[in-house]
Protein backbone atom coordinates (compact mmCIF):
# COMPACT_ATOMS: atom_id res chain seq x y z
CA UNK A 1 0.00 0.00 0.00
CA UNK A 2 1.41 3.22 -1.21
CA UNK A 3 1.17 5.71 1.89
CA UNK A 4 1.12 9.76 1.21
CA UNK A 5 3.25 12.37 2.05
CA UNK A 6 1.81 12.87 5.02
CA UNK A 7 3.37 9.92 6.20
CA UNK A 8 6.60 10.23 4.60
CA UNK A 9 7.03 12.89 6.71
CA UNK A 10 7.44 10.66 9.51
CA UNK A 11 10.25 8.87 7.97
CA UNK A 12 12.54 9.89 11.10
CA UNK A 13 10.45 9.58 14.08
CA UNK A 14 10.58 6.30 15.84
CA UNK A 15 8.79 7.86 19.54
CA UNK A 16 9.43 6.07 22.58
CA UNK A 17 8.08 7.86 25.47
CA UNK A 18 9.96 8.47 28.46
CA UNK A 19 8.73 10.39 31.61
CA UNK A 20 8.51 14.39 30.31
CA UNK A 21 11.28 17.14 31.06
CA UNK A 22 10.54 19.57 33.58
CA UNK A 23 7.06 21.04 34.20
CA UNK A 24 6.80 24.33 35.71
CA UNK A 25 3.13 24.63 35.57
CA UNK A 26 -0.29 24.89 37.70
CA UNK A 27 -0.85 21.59 35.75
CA UNK A 28 -0.41 18.73 37.09
CA UNK A 29 2.08 16.64 34.88
CA UNK A 30 2.19 12.89 34.06
CA UNK A 31 4.91 11.79 35.61
CA UNK A 32 4.22 7.98 35.93
CA UNK A 33 4.60 7.14 32.22
CA UNK A 34 5.73 3.62 30.84
CA UNK A 35 7.91 3.04 28.12
CA UNK A 36 6.12 2.36 24.99
CA UNK A 37 6.73 -0.21 22.78
CA UNK A 38 7.76 1.06 19.20
CA UNK A 39 5.54 -0.26 16.46
CA UNK A 40 7.63 0.49 13.66
CA UNK A 41 11.44 1.49 12.58
CA UNK A 42 13.13 3.95 11.56
CA UNK A 43 12.44 3.82 7.87
CA UNK A 44 8.65 2.67 8.00
CA UNK A 45 6.43 5.39 6.14
CA UNK A 46 3.59 4.33 9.15
CA UNK A 47 3.32 6.50 12.03
CA UNK A 48 1.59 5.06 14.80
CA UNK A 49 1.10 6.51 18.09
CA UNK A 50 3.06 5.67 20.52
CA UNK A 51 1.42 3.30 23.36
CA UNK A 52 1.95 3.59 26.85
CA UNK A 53 0.95 0.86 29.34
CA UNK A 54 0.57 0.37 32.64
CA UNK A 55 -2.48 2.99 33.22
CA UNK A 56 -5.07 4.17 31.96
CA UNK A 57 -3.38 7.70 31.76
CA UNK A 58 -0.32 8.99 32.98
CA UNK A 59 -1.77 10.86 36.37
CA UNK A 60 0.13 12.49 39.39
CA UNK A 61 0.03 15.84 40.84
CA UNK A 62 3.05 16.12 41.44
CA UNK A 63 4.63 19.58 40.20
CA UNK A 64 7.54 21.73 39.89
CA UNK A 65 7.85 24.89 41.43
CA UNK A 66 9.06 28.22 39.89
CA UNK A 67 9.21 29.02 36.34
CA UNK A 68 12.07 27.57 34.39
CA UNK A 69 11.78 26.91 30.95
CA UNK A 70 12.63 23.34 31.74
CA UNK A 71 15.51 23.18 29.04
CA UNK A 72 13.17 24.33 26.43
CA UNK A 73 15.45 26.18 23.74
CA UNK A 74 14.53 30.16 24.44
CA UNK A 75 14.11 29.89 20.28
CA UNK A 76 11.32 28.21 20.32
CA UNK A 77 9.82 32.02 21.67
CA UNK A 78 11.83 34.31 19.39
CA UNK A 79 12.12 32.53 15.99
CA UNK A 80 8.47 30.50 15.60
CA UNK A 81 5.64 32.44 14.26
CA UNK A 82 3.07 33.72 16.63
CA UNK A 83 -0.85 33.92 15.33
CA UNK A 84 -4.02 32.61 16.19
CA UNK A 85 -4.02 30.62 13.12
CA UNK A 86 -4.80 27.32 13.18
CA UNK A 87 -1.17 26.58 12.71
CA UNK A 88 -0.37 23.71 15.39
CA UNK A 89 -3.42 21.91 14.20
CA UNK A 90 -2.62 22.14 10.79
CA UNK A 91 0.33 19.42 11.66
CA UNK A 92 -1.55 16.22 13.17
CA UNK A 93 2.11 14.13 13.11
CA UNK A 94 4.04 16.25 15.57
CA UNK A 95 0.22 16.87 17.98
CA UNK A 96 -0.01 13.26 17.36
CA UNK A 97 3.28 12.80 19.01
CA UNK A 98 3.06 15.65 21.33
CA UNK A 99 0.27 13.50 23.01
CA UNK A 100 1.16 9.87 22.52
CA UNK A 101 1.99 8.77 26.00
CA UNK A 102 -1.74 8.11 26.60
CA UNK A 103 -3.03 4.99 26.33
CA UNK A 104 -5.63 4.49 24.38
CA UNK A 105 -6.84 1.07 24.98
CA UNK A 106 -7.21 1.61 28.16
CA UNK A 107 -9.20 4.77 28.09
CA UNK A 108 -11.49 3.49 25.65
CA UNK A 109 -12.03 0.48 27.63
CA UNK A 110 -12.90 2.79 30.38
CA UNK A 111 -14.74 4.72 28.02
CA UNK A 112 -16.95 1.97 26.69
CA UNK A 113 -17.30 1.02 30.53
CA UNK A 114 -19.21 3.66 31.82
CA UNK A 115 -21.51 4.11 29.12
CA UNK A 116 -22.24 0.34 29.69
CA UNK A 117 -22.87 1.23 33.01
CA UNK A 118 -24.50 4.69 32.98
CA UNK A 119 -26.50 4.49 29.85
CA UNK A 120 -30.11 3.55 30.27
CA UNK A 121 -30.61 0.90 27.75
CA UNK A 122 -33.56 -0.41 25.73
CA UNK A 123 -35.09 -3.93 26.10
CA UNK A 124 -33.26 -5.08 22.45
CA UNK A 125 -29.23 -4.47 24.12
CA UNK A 126 -26.75 -3.74 20.97
CA UNK A 127 -23.35 -2.63 20.58
CA UNK A 128 -22.92 0.97 20.47
CA UNK A 129 -22.19 3.30 17.91
CA UNK A 130 -19.84 6.27 18.86
CA UNK A 131 -19.83 9.64 17.81
CA UNK A 132 -15.96 11.36 18.38
CA UNK A 133 -15.85 15.16 18.82
CA UNK A 134 -12.98 17.58 18.41
CA UNK A 135 -10.91 14.09 17.48
CA UNK A 136 -8.01 15.48 16.26
CA UNK A 137 -5.83 12.21 15.09
CA UNK A 138 -8.60 10.03 16.12
CA UNK A 139 -6.53 7.52 18.21
CA UNK A 140 -9.64 6.50 20.61
CA UNK A 141 -12.01 6.31 17.33
CA UNK A 142 -9.34 3.89 16.09
CA UNK A 143 -8.69 2.20 19.14
CA UNK A 144 -12.42 1.62 19.90
CA UNK A 145 -12.78 0.08 16.44
CA UNK A 146 -8.97 -2.27 16.31
CA UNK A 147 -9.46 -3.61 20.02
CA UNK A 148 -13.15 -4.34 19.78
CA UNK A 149 -15.07 -6.65 17.78
CA UNK A 150 -18.11 -5.72 16.42
CA UNK A 151 -20.10 -6.96 19.26
CA UNK A 152 -18.54 -4.57 21.59
CA UNK A 153 -18.44 -1.74 19.27
CA UNK A 154 -20.66 -1.01 16.27
CA UNK A 155 -19.53 1.45 14.53
CA UNK A 156 -17.56 4.91 14.95
CA UNK A 157 -17.91 8.65 13.33
CA UNK A 158 -15.10 11.34 14.34
CA UNK A 159 -15.81 14.85 13.92
CA UNK A 160 -13.36 17.73 13.52
CA UNK A 161 -13.20 21.20 12.08
CA UNK A 162 -9.32 20.86 10.96
CA UNK A 163 -9.73 19.29 7.69
CA UNK A 164 -5.78 18.33 7.90
CA UNK A 165 -6.66 16.39 10.84
CA UNK A 166 -9.43 14.50 9.15
CA UNK A 167 -7.10 14.02 6.62
CA UNK A 168 -4.67 12.49 8.77
CA UNK A 169 -6.69 10.55 10.65
CA UNK A 170 -8.11 9.00 7.87
CA UNK A 171 -4.77 7.48 6.34
CA UNK A 172 -4.35 6.50 10.04
CA UNK A 173 -7.86 4.51 9.76
CA UNK A 174 -6.56 3.05 6.16
CA UNK A 175 -3.33 1.28 8.57
CA UNK A 176 -4.88 0.63 11.43
CA UNK A 177 -7.93 -0.92 10.70
CA UNK A 178 -7.23 -2.48 6.84
CA UNK A 179 -8.74 -2.90 4.00
CA UNK A 180 -12.26 -2.13 3.07
CA UNK A 181 -14.49 -5.07 3.42
CA UNK A 182 -13.50 -5.39 7.54
CA UNK A 183 -13.57 -2.40 10.39
CA UNK A 184 -11.85 -0.37 8.06
CA UNK A 185 -15.84 -0.11 6.78
CA UNK A 186 -16.94 0.77 10.32
CA UNK A 187 -15.12 3.98 10.53
CA UNK A 188 -16.04 7.42 9.11
CA UNK A 189 -13.98 10.68 9.50
CA UNK A 190 -16.22 13.90 8.75
CA UNK A 191 -15.12 17.81 8.63
CA UNK A 192 -17.40 19.67 10.57
CA UNK A 193 -18.37 21.87 13.46
CA UNK A 194 -19.13 20.35 16.94
CA UNK A 195 -21.83 22.86 17.40
CA UNK A 196 -23.75 21.64 14.63
CA UNK A 197 -22.92 17.60 14.30
CA UNK A 198 -26.43 17.23 12.38
CA UNK A 199 -24.99 19.18 9.45
CA UNK A 200 -22.69 16.70 8.76
CA UNK A 201 -24.44 13.43 9.95
CA UNK A 202 -27.88 12.03 9.94
CA UNK A 203 -26.80 8.88 11.83
CA UNK A 204 -28.12 8.26 15.15
CA UNK A 205 -25.04 7.36 18.25
CA UNK A 206 -25.57 5.61 21.49
CA UNK A 207 -22.39 7.54 22.90
CA UNK A 208 -20.29 10.70 22.47
CA UNK A 209 -16.96 11.39 23.87
CA UNK A 210 -15.45 14.97 23.64
CA UNK A 211 -11.60 14.48 24.89
CA UNK A 212 -8.48 15.87 25.47
CA UNK A 213 -9.86 19.17 26.74
CA UNK A 214 -11.44 19.87 23.31
CA UNK A 215 -14.32 21.63 24.66
CA UNK A 216 -12.08 24.55 25.86
CA UNK A 217 -12.33 25.69 22.33
CA UNK A 218 -15.55 26.86 22.96
CA UNK A 219 -15.64 30.06 24.66
CA UNK A 220 -19.49 30.91 25.45
CA UNK A 221 -22.28 29.28 27.12
CA UNK A 222 -23.98 30.01 23.92
CA UNK A 223 -21.29 27.42 21.82
CA UNK A 224 -21.49 24.76 24.73
CA UNK A 225 -24.93 25.10 24.52
CA UNK A 226 -25.49 24.79 20.95
CA UNK A 227 -22.73 21.66 21.03
CA UNK A 228 -24.44 19.86 23.70
CA UNK A 229 -28.22 20.54 22.19
CA UNK A 230 -26.67 19.38 18.89
CA UNK A 231 -25.43 15.79 20.56
CA UNK A 232 -28.66 15.47 22.27
CA UNK A 233 -30.17 15.56 18.86
CA UNK A 234 -27.81 13.26 17.50
CA UNK A 235 -28.26 10.45 20.56
CA UNK A 236 -30.31 7.97 21.29
CA UNK A 237 -32.30 7.79 24.43
CA UNK A 238 -30.59 7.24 27.31
CA UNK A 239 -27.44 7.11 25.39
CA UNK A 240 -24.24 9.13 27.48
CA UNK A 241 -21.71 12.08 26.88
CA UNK A 242 -18.35 11.58 28.21
CA UNK A 243 -16.72 15.03 28.48
CA UNK A 244 -13.15 15.72 29.83
CA UNK A 245 -11.63 18.68 30.78
CA UNK A 246 -8.65 20.20 33.25
CA UNK A 247 -9.28 19.78 36.65
CA UNK A 248 -10.87 22.71 38.85
CA UNK A 249 -7.71 22.76 40.46
CA UNK A 250 -5.98 24.56 37.71
CA UNK A 251 -8.80 27.44 37.84
CA UNK A 252 -9.04 28.42 41.62
CA UNK A 253 -5.00 27.61 42.16
CA UNK A 254 -3.90 29.94 39.40
CA UNK A 255 -2.21 32.94 41.21
CA UNK A 256 -0.57 33.92 38.08
CA UNK A 257 0.26 31.79 34.55
CA UNK A 258 3.36 29.71 34.51
CA UNK A 259 5.09 27.25 31.98
CA UNK A 260 4.19 23.45 31.20
CA UNK A 261 5.59 21.41 29.33
CA UNK A 262 6.95 18.23 28.58
CA UNK A 263 9.97 16.34 25.86
CA UNK A 264 9.37 13.13 23.54
CA UNK A 265 12.46 11.40 22.67
CA UNK A 266 12.78 10.24 19.47
CA UNK A 267 14.22 6.90 19.61
CA UNK A 268 16.14 4.50 16.75
CA UNK A 269 14.49 1.39 16.58
CA UNK A 270 17.74 -0.44 16.33
CA UNK A 271 20.47 -0.19 19.49
CA UNK A 272 23.93 1.28 18.96
CA UNK A 273 27.09 -0.74 19.42
CA UNK A 274 26.91 -1.17 23.42
CA UNK A 275 23.53 -1.99 23.02
CA UNK A 276 21.73 1.19 24.21
CA UNK A 277 18.78 2.99 22.57
CA UNK A 278 20.18 6.26 20.53
CA UNK A 279 17.95 9.20 20.09
CA UNK A 280 18.40 10.92 16.80
CA UNK A 281 16.05 13.47 18.09
CA UNK A 282 13.25 14.80 20.68
CA UNK A 283 10.03 17.21 20.58
CA UNK A 284 9.69 19.78 23.15
CA UNK A 285 5.92 20.68 24.05
CA UNK A 286 5.10 24.15 25.58
CA UNK A 287 1.16 23.98 26.40
CA UNK A 288 1.02 27.33 28.35
CA UNK A 289 3.67 29.63 29.25
CA UNK A 290 4.97 32.16 31.87
CA UNK A 291 3.18 35.70 31.12
CA UNK A 292 -0.55 33.62 29.22
CA UNK A 293 -3.17 36.34 29.73
CA UNK A 294 -5.54 35.06 31.67
CA UNK A 295 -9.30 36.47 31.92
CA UNK A 296 -10.94 35.56 35.39
CA UNK A 297 -13.95 37.34 34.41
CA UNK A 298 -14.35 35.23 30.95
CA UNK A 299 -12.53 32.28 32.62
CA UNK A 300 -10.17 32.08 29.72
CA UNK A 301 -6.44 31.70 29.36
CA UNK A 302 -4.68 32.75 26.17
CA UNK A 303 -2.51 29.72 25.86
CA UNK A 304 1.04 29.86 24.38
CA UNK A 305 1.34 26.47 22.72
CA UNK A 306 4.51 25.67 20.76
CA UNK A 307 6.49 23.05 19.32
CA UNK A 308 9.86 22.70 18.61
CA UNK A 309 11.04 19.58 16.69
CA UNK A 310 14.91 18.71 17.07
CA UNK A 311 17.08 16.40 14.81
CA UNK A 312 20.35 15.53 16.16
CA UNK A 313 21.83 14.80 12.31
CA UNK A 314 20.91 17.28 9.48
CA UNK A 315 21.90 14.34 7.04
CA UNK A 316 19.06 12.39 8.10
CA UNK A 317 16.64 15.03 7.15
CA UNK A 318 14.97 13.38 3.37
CA UNK A 319 16.43 15.37 0.76
CA UNK A 320 14.17 14.19 -2.30
CA UNK A 321 11.98 17.23 -3.80
CA UNK A 322 8.85 16.00 -1.85
CA UNK A 323 9.04 17.21 1.32
CA UNK A 324 6.38 17.62 3.36
CA UNK A 325 5.73 21.28 5.14
CA UNK A 326 7.41 19.78 8.60
CA UNK A 327 10.93 19.34 6.37
CA UNK A 328 10.89 22.26 4.39
CA UNK A 329 10.14 24.68 7.53
CA UNK A 330 13.16 23.00 9.14
CA UNK A 331 16.66 25.16 9.49
CA UNK A 332 20.06 24.02 8.81
CA UNK A 333 20.62 23.10 12.27
CA UNK A 334 17.64 20.50 11.92
CA UNK A 335 15.40 22.47 13.49
CA UNK A 336 11.58 23.04 13.63
CA UNK A 337 9.34 25.11 15.27
CA UNK A 338 5.90 27.01 15.57
CA UNK A 339 3.94 28.63 18.26
CA UNK A 340 1.01 30.63 18.60
CA UNK A 341 -1.72 31.73 20.94
CA UNK A 342 -4.70 29.79 21.69
CA UNK A 343 -7.34 30.96 24.02
CA UNK A 344 -9.58 28.61 26.13
CA UNK A 345 -11.82 28.52 28.78
CA UNK A 346 -11.40 27.03 32.45
CA UNK A 347 -14.61 25.70 33.64
CA UNK A 348 -15.60 24.06 36.84
CA UNK A 349 -17.96 20.90 37.79
CA UNK A 350 -21.45 22.92 38.42
CA UNK A 351 -20.86 24.82 35.17
CA UNK A 352 -20.71 21.48 33.61
CA UNK A 353 -23.60 20.41 35.35
CA UNK A 354 -25.72 23.39 34.31
CA UNK A 355 -24.86 23.77 30.85
CA UNK A 356 -26.01 19.96 30.58
CA UNK A 357 -29.04 20.58 32.05
CA UNK A 358 -30.05 23.34 29.90
CA UNK A 359 -29.71 21.12 26.68
CA UNK A 360 -31.36 18.20 28.40
CA UNK A 361 -28.65 16.15 30.08
CA UNK A 362 -28.06 15.16 33.67
CA UNK A 363 -24.50 14.39 34.90
CA UNK A 364 -24.81 11.07 36.27
CA UNK A 365 -20.59 10.37 37.21
CA UNK A 366 -17.74 12.57 37.57
CA UNK A 367 -14.01 11.13 37.80
CA UNK A 368 -10.51 13.37 38.51
CA UNK A 369 -9.34 10.93 35.10
CA UNK A 370 -10.14 8.60 32.34
CA UNK A 371 -9.87 5.89 35.40
CA UNK A 372 -12.78 4.26 37.04
CA UNK A 373 -10.21 4.37 40.23
CA UNK A 374 -9.68 7.73 40.57
CA UNK A 375 -12.18 10.06 41.93
CA UNK A 376 -12.41 13.95 41.22
CA UNK A 377 -11.92 14.71 44.69
CA UNK A 378 -8.46 12.81 45.07
CA UNK A 379 -6.03 15.35 45.88
CA UNK A 380 -3.33 12.91 44.68
CA UNK A 381 -4.40 11.48 41.83
CA UNK A 382 -7.27 13.47 40.10
CA UNK A 383 -5.79 16.12 37.73
CA UNK A 384 -9.08 15.95 34.94
CA UNK A 385 -12.29 16.43 35.14
CA UNK A 386 -14.46 13.86 33.57
CA UNK A 387 -18.31 13.94 33.32
CA UNK A 388 -20.45 11.47 32.46
CA UNK A 389 -23.38 12.80 30.96
CA UNK A 390 -26.83 11.08 29.95
CA UNK A 391 -29.76 12.32 27.45
CA UNK A 392 -32.98 12.84 28.66
CA UNK A 393 -35.77 12.96 27.17
CA UNK A 394 -37.19 16.59 26.66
Amino acid sequence: MELSITHQMMLLFVVLLSAPALVTSFTPQPSNICRSTPTYQQNSFALHAAKRRGGAMARSKKQSSGSSKGGFDQKIEESAPSSKSDSIYSLPPLYDLAFGYRSYEDEVDFLLDAHEKYAKHSSKKESPRILELAAGPARHSLAALSEHPPSEVDSVVALDLSQAMVDYGLENADYELGAPGGRRDDFNYVNGDMRHVGDYTKASFDSAWLLLGSMQHLLTNEDIIACFSSVHNALKSGGTVVVELPHPRETFSMGECTRNGWTVPLVEDATDEDGEEKEYGELNIVWGDDGDEFDPVAQIRHFTVGLELIVNNVDDIPKDGDLSPLFLGMSEDGKSSVREVVPMRLFTLQEIDALARCAGFEMVAKYGALAEDVSIEDEDEAFRMVCVLRRLEK
